[in-house]
């Protein structure tokens, strides 16, 4: 009986390990590239959708094609699981003096959760990387 507790121990220490080493992003399929400055705001009314990144990166997507990624200074807690968020404004623009909040939807019923401040919206391309670099990134 001595003898298991450890092995046990043992096995849940490792298995964690192994879980937590691998966690792939959702930007490993693409070449990120910055366009000119970071902005203060964006318009609301021309937001499309949004792409939770990480628990700090929020990709905006507008009606024009354009994709405005907002790098939190602070990690917002629950954002990444969660992928959801709301925001109010008293203006049409969205801006880096901003609060989101993550959404928790469980069992039907949304409450909010982390409070967090915007970052400045910088303008990013995103393109597909080839297979031969896809490879690279998962060794």
């Amino acid at each position: 009986m001595k003898l298991l507790a450890p092995i046990l121990i043992g096995s849940i220490i490792m298995g964690g390990a192994a879980y937590a080493g691998k966690k792939s992003s959702k930007d490993d399929k693409y070449i990120i590239e910055k366009v000119g400055e970071p902005k203060t705001c964006i318009n609301r009314s021309q937001i499309r959708s949004t792409d939770v990144i990480n628990d700090q990166t929020i990709d905006f997507k507008m009606r024009n094609g354009d994709i405005y990624r907002n790098e939190l200074p602070n990690r917002c807690s629950g954002l990444a699981f969660e992928e959801a968020f709301s925001y109010r404004t008293s203006t049409n623009r969205l801006c880096n003096v901003d609060i989101i909040r993550v959404l928790d939807n469980t069992a039907g019923r949304i409450d909010t959760r982390a409070a967090c401040g915007l970052g400045k919206f910088q303008e990013i391309t995103k393109t597909k990387r080839e297979k031969n670099d896809l490879k690279k990134i998962s060794n």
